[in-house]
């Protein structure tokens, strides 16, 4: 199975990479700056890194032109912000929008003509709790999960009679360079909070996907990996 991942140099994204390319699949990511990392992560598990800005359509249209159709695609390209709402600039609101919401547009749009010739595919998008629930402070982000979340609905309505399914995974706290600049008091109470009194790791997000990516009878659905935080 070919398998194109966005995001893929680092937290999240990188565990898809690694696992599957250890289940035996042809992977190909895309990142953005973090060059040291994809190096390793190419290195490491023999997946193509390919250097891309997936808010930039034309920029995603060149690196999906030059690798093979994928059977999976993995959107877990994202950035956060946490600010109060009145202190959000224009630049800041338009920035996670494009990456966070256009990013997944742009690689979706590049994949759908193949998998519809083809009449087979799976898509997975990466939201977050934030996208079902909300957060404050982080209303932008929350914003742009929750987009996300009705996009993928929306596709799996769309692309259901040619028989592709589209899934969302919803994690919660989960140890990533997205929450490296939470207090450790912050991340205690997350974990208080948990009822498995446990904060996720990359490697439990991977656990859905591969679940996700072979379940044949499932599509449109949010999977929430977060540890009961929000049910």
């Amino acid at each position: 199975m070919n398998v194109v991942i966005t995001g893929g140099s680092r937290g999240i994204g990188a565990e898809a990479v690694r696992r599957f390319s250890a289940l035996g699949h042809r992977v190909a990511f895309l990142y953005e700056k973090r060059h040291d990392a994809a190096r390793a992560v190419a290195a490491e598990t023999g997946a193509e890194a390919v250097c891309c800005d997936v808010a930039d359509p034309a920029a995603v249209r060149a690196a999906f032109a030059a690798l093979p159709e994928p059977d999976l695609l993995i959107t877990c390209a994202g950035i956060a912000y946490a600010g109060l709402i009145q202190d959000t600039t224009d630049d800041q609101w338009q920035r996670i929008f494009d990456v966070n919401v256009g990013g997944v547009f742009h690689a979706v749009r590049a994949v759908v003509p193949g998998m519809v010739r083809r009449q087979r595919g799976c898509i997975l998008t990466v939201a977050s709790i934030w996208g079902q629930c909300g957060a404050s402070m982080e209303v932008p982000y929350s914003a742009t999960k929750g987009a996300v979340i009705a996009m993928t609905k929306a596709l799996a309505q769309e692309l259901g009679p040619s028989h592709i399914r589209v899934n969302c995974i919803a994690p919660g706290a989960v140890r990533t360079d997205m929450i490296a600049g939470y207090s450790a008091e912050a991340l205690e109470a997350f974990r208080r909070e948990t009822p498995l009194e446990l904060l996720g790791t990359p490697a439990h997000i991977a656990d859905a996907m591969v679940y996700l990516a072979s379940a044949e009878f499932v599509t449109g659905q949010v999977l929430g990996v977060n540890g009961g935080y929000y049910l």
